[in-house]
């Protein structure tokens, strides 16, 4: 019963930043239909239904989009459809027959959500591409890492930043849009330029000459003292994050360093000096000892944490943050909501899982699922 219950979406199966776009939907309620293929794809990395974690939430249909008769059954449920989810290559869906103009002659109030690397024009359009490049192409992979070379922050930019909450973000407000005008549009989402959009801040500080292109130059890239990661004595770490003056004010009186003036902190000249001697600080003691000094202070400081023990830290579990799903520990829907919170649907569901049920569900006659079935159409 979250926010989005009643959308119906069709989202056609694809990796990455379209699984998590349809998850944020399906989380909040939305009614998310997924279009598996009814033969094996390598897709990347074969993990195990279960712990495909981005395809929880929603019901799986097993169709051959080869099959007219498929496509055919996939047009019926965009008849039934408000929105359609596909991150494909440019052309794709077209020459499948389920380009935007075949959907919106079925379906005119349809939002039609498309995502790819590079755009759905351009010189490099159909050219092969991951979170990586995509992000190269913006200045953001070139902003991020040490002195020496560049260093991919995961896929987080480009997929989930960048492409599948631009799409999300797009799919409501087409949406919200239809429901005064009564048609769809397309929503065309590059994870270039989300990637981009993301950079919007750092691009104004280098405007302005607050933001240098070398790396570990910068306040906010590791280069200064007061916002950065530091090794405690027992090999792990601690995040620092003093810019303002009075959370550095703090800092130098939890820490001891008394020979850093806060009205002195954005010499960049002394940067090395006052990280090489905070470093030296910071690993005099263990990061549980730095918990108990400085945790819940107006440092800005958090202990680094990895995969295994941030879902039982004691503010994540205060929180409900992460929730246990067919026994895979896994972030919880966010955001919150008041009134329609959001839940995890059910599992991710094995391809075809709910064929039968939700054509069923979507308008189709036994009869009809069965003939489908008997030509191949779907499984």
């Amino acid at each position: 019963m979250g926010p989005l219950s009643g959308l119906k979406v069709v989202e056609l199966a694809g990796i990455g930043p379209g699984p998590f776009c349809a998850m944020l939907l399906a989380d909040l309620g939305a009614d998310v239909v997924r279009v598996d293929r009814t033969a094996q794809v390598d897709l990347g990395i074969d993990r195990g239904r279960k712990y495909n974690v981005l395809n929880r939430s929603r019901r799986s249909v097993s169709v051959d989009l080869k099959n007219p008769d498929g496509v055919e059954t996939v047009l019926k449920l965009i008849e039934e459809a408000d929105a359609l989810i596909e991150g494909f290559r440019p052309g794709v869906t077209e020459r499948l027959g389920l380009g935007p103009e075949e959907c919106h002659r079925r379906n005119p109030r349809l939002v039609y959500g498309r995502m790819t690397g590079w755009g759905q024009d351009g010189p490099m359009a159909h050219a092969a591409g991951h979170d990586i490049n995509y992000i190269a192409l913006t200045g953001a992979l070139h902003a991020i890492g040490p002195t020496d070379k560049p260093s991919p922050p995961l896929n987080l930019i480009g997929d989930f930043g960048g492409g599948a909450m631009y799409l999300a973000f797009g799919i409501c407000a087409a949406l919200l849009e239809a429901k005064t005008s009564g048609e769809g549009q397309v929503v065309d989402v590059s994870m270039t330029e989300g990637a981009a959009s993301l950079m919007s801040s750092i691009y104004g500080m280098h405007a302005s000459g607050h933001w240098s292109d070398n790396r570990e130059d910068n306040v906010l890239d590791g280069g200064s003292y007061y916002y950065g990661v530091y090794e405690t004595s027992d090999g792990k770490f601690v995040s620092i994050g003093s810019i303002e003056g009075k959370f550095h004010d703090e800092l130098l009186e939890l820490t001891g360093f008394t020979d850093a003036p806060t009205e002195d902190r954005n010499v960049q000249e002394s940067w090395d000096e006052k990280k090489a001697r905070l470093g030296e600080i910071i690993k005099s003691k263990s990061r549980d000892q730095w918990d108990e000094i400085m945790a819940g202070s107006d440092v800005c400081y958090a202990p680094v944490l990895d995969l295994s023990e941030a879902p039982r830290h004691p503010h994540n579990v205060a929180r409900g943050s992460f929730v246990e799903v067919d026994g895979v520990i896994q972030p919880g829907p966010t955001p919150r909501f008041s009134r329609t919170p959001g839940e995890v649907q059910m599992p991710p569901p094995a391809p075809g899982q709910h064929t039968m049920e939700v054509l069923t569900d979507w308008g189709f006659s036994s009869e009809d699922v069965e003939k489908l079935k008997d030509v191949g159409a779907v499984t």
